[in-house]
């Protein structure tokens, strides 16, 4: 893996917006950049990550290893986020190195930092970049994790983000499918070290996950502009039963975030509070509380209702600002009948549409309301508690 020189740095910079297949077929245009296939791919790289790690996005003197390696790894919210997991005086082997996000922002946080990477080109990356970044406390080392397991020296926590793509790029979300196999390796993890952190499939379950991880002591779902992105469980030698306490953390469009906490028992004992009809205000979880399966305690904790138990979106007639997800106020509500359909684009000529336990897609009822995308203007079609159903227009607070 080689390093950028000047003269590409430059052009990487002056061609950041660049059309990617076009820059390589004009690359007679430039004979001063000899290896034009390099410096494109170091310009896609930076096309990927320009949202998720504007910081990187910007220093030219980063490379990228491939455009694979920004394609799995955090972004800057969440990689911040896993800081408050450590402590300051810990030492931690990151067993899963990558293009070393996770790695830099734990180094930040902890006393020192061993980075571990089978693939000797990242590696490269790696030790350059760790030294643009003056993260001097961060020691790189080339090997197999699986290999050298039983080599690894003490720690206070072991980092592991197991690659989830198989053969044929195909992605993979069973844990024993992926690489390492962190069931298979965890007992041996857990006596070199009393933590484990898992930056795990988004896609994965809970449930059957914890089986698989019998020590969880914390789940961690964080989302980003509302869409689900990690699941990180926090896995302690020191834990007998599992109720692991779970997070839900979401950043918003705007930098700030909501957040929502609690155990898996207390959902268990929580009662349902069905609504008998829509009110003033609609609220819908963000992606980290859907993904949590808290549908019940949610309710009860803000002292709102749900509109039916498996449609996931709730209502009150007082406002609750605090709530981890989306506020609407209620403007109308209508049965879903054919007479309403046929009529509502005349009083709604455009909407942002979406279902929640209902027979249609958002797509096939938009076509069949014939309502344009758009506007402010939300149209939710839902079922209630009667199993009626129902399109509740309403504005976002």
């Amino acid at each position: 893996m080689r390093i950028p020189s000047e003269l590409e740095q430059r052009f990487i910079s002056e061609h950041l917006n660049a059309d990617i297949p076009q820059l390589i077929l004009s690359a007679s245009q430039f004979p001063e950049i000899k290896e034009m296939a390099f410096v494109a791919e170091q310009i896609e790289a930076r096309q990927r990550i320009k949202d998720k790690l504007p910081d990187w996005y910007k220093n030219n003197e980063l490379v990228f290893p491939s455009r694979l390696s920004t394609e799995q790894c955090s972004s800057f919210q969440t990689a911040s986020y896993k800081q408050r997991l450590v402590e300051p005086n810990w030492k931690i082997t990151d067993l899963t190195g990558g293009l070393g996000i996770d790695s830099f922002y734990l180094s930040r946080k902890v006393a020192a930092l061993t980075y571990v990477e089978k693939n000797e080109d990242y590696c490269e990356a790696a030790r350059n970049n760790f030294t643009v970044l003056d993260a001097s406390n961060i020691n790189v080392v080339n090997a197999d994790t699986t290999e050298i397991i039983e080599q690894l020296p003490i720690c206070d926590a072991f980092y592991i983000d197991p690659s989830r793509r198989g053969t044929s790029d195909r992605r993979l979300y069973a844990l024993s499918d992926c690489e390492p196999n962190l069931p298979e390796i965890l007992p041996l993890l857990l006596k070199k070290a009393p933590i484990v952190i898992a930056k795990l499939s988004p896609m994965a379950d809970l449930i059957s996950t914890i089986k698989q991880l019998p020590k969880t002591k914390e789940i961690h779902i964080l989302s980003v502009k509302n869409e689900c992105k990690e699941l990180v469980f926090v896995i302690s030698r020191d834990i007998e039963d599992a109720n692991p306490e779970i997070f839900c953390a979401n950043y918003l469009s705007n930098g700030d975030s909501t957040s929502f906490i609690f155990r898996f028992n207390e959902e268990h004992n929580t009662m349902s509070q069905i609504s008998s009809g829509i009110k003033h205000f609609l609220y819908e979880p963000d992606a980290s509380v859907m993904k949590s399966g808290a549908f019940k305690l949610i309710a009860q904790r803000f002292g709102i209702e749900q509109l039916e138990t498996s449609s996931h979106l709730y209502t009150s007639n007082e406002l609750m600002k605090d709530f981890p997800g989306r506020i609407f106020s209620v403007d109308n509500t209508y049965p879903f009948n054919n007479r309403i359909c046929r009529q509502l684009s005349e009083t709604i000529p455009q909407a942002s549409i979406a279902v929640r336990n209902f027979p249609l897609s958002a797509e096939d009822l938009r076509k069949k309301l014939k309502i344009a995308d758009g506007n402010e203007i939300y149209l939710f079609a839902t079922t209630l508690a009667d199993k009626s159903r129902t399109l509740i227009v309403c504005r976002k607070v």
